[in-house]
C-alpha cells in the first residue's frame, strides 16, 4: 500500500494506469530540449506518445520544398495562470521586396545567409556582378552544413538583399538579379 501511496504523491501514473501527459509536463519536456544539446524527445506514456524535435529532420535541409512550411503555434500558459494554454501567434513573415524590374533569388530553407564561402574567402558576387546560369552566389548554413546556392537564371545583380551572417527564412529575397 506504500508503493501506490508514493506513485499517487508525486504525480506519477502508476505502471499499468493511463493518466494523460499534462501540459506543464510537456513544458518541462520544451525546457529541458532547449537546456542541452538534445534535437529530439519522445515519451510514451500509456497510450499517449509526445514527440518533440528542434530543428529540421535530418536531410531536409538539403532538399529545398515546394510550398513554406505552415506556421507553428507554441502552447504558452496564461499570465493569470489561468487553466488551459493560450496559443501565441507566429511571428509575422518578413516584410514584402517591393516590385523592381528584375528576378528575384529567395531562400529555399531556413539558415544563415553568408556571401563568401568563408571567412578568408572572397564575397561570390557584389552588387553589379554579372552571373551565369548554375553559378554559385551566396552560402545557407543549415544544421551545420554549408548549401551553395545558385542562380536558376543569367543576368546581373542589381540588389543584395540579405546580410551577411543574419538569419533568413524559407522563401525571403536573397538577390534581385536583371536579365541580360
Amino acid at each position: 500500500m506504500a508503493g501506490k501511496k508514493k506513485f499517487e504523491e508525486s504525480g506519477v501514473a502508476r505502471p499499468g494506469t493511463a493518466s494523460p501527459i499534462g501540459l506543464e509536463t510537456i513544458q518541462e519536456l520544451v525546457e529541458l530540449l532547449e537546456r542541452s544539446s538534445v534535437t529530439r524527445i519522445s515519451w510514451r506514456r500509456g497510450s499517449e506518445r509526445v514527440v518533440i524535435q528542434r530543428g529540421f529532420p535530418p536531410g531536409a535541409a538539403a532538399a529545398p520544398t515546394a510550398h513554406p512550411p505552415q506556421p507553428v503555434a507554441h502552447a504558452v500558459s496564461s499570465p493569470s495562470g489561468s487553466m488551459g494554454p493560450r496559443v501565441s501567434a507566429p511571428e509575422p513573415p518578413p516584410p514584402p521586396v517591393t516590385e523592381r524590374p528584375g528576378i528575384l533569388v529567395t531562400s529555399p530553407f531556413v539558415g544563415t545567409f553568408y556571401r563568401a564561402a568563408g571567412p578568408d574567402q572572397p564575397v561570390l558576387v557584389e552588387l553589379g556582378s554579372v552571373v551565369k546560369k548554375g553559378q554559385p552566389i551566396c552560402i545557407i548554413e543549415a544544421m551545420k552544413l554549408m548549401n551553395e546556392i545558385e542562380s536558376e537564371d543569367a543576368g546581373k545583380v542589381t540588389e543584395i538583399l540579405a546580410e551577411n551572417g543574419q538569419p533568413v527564412e524559407f522563401g525571403q529575397a536573397l538577390f534581385r538579379i536583371e536579365p541580360l
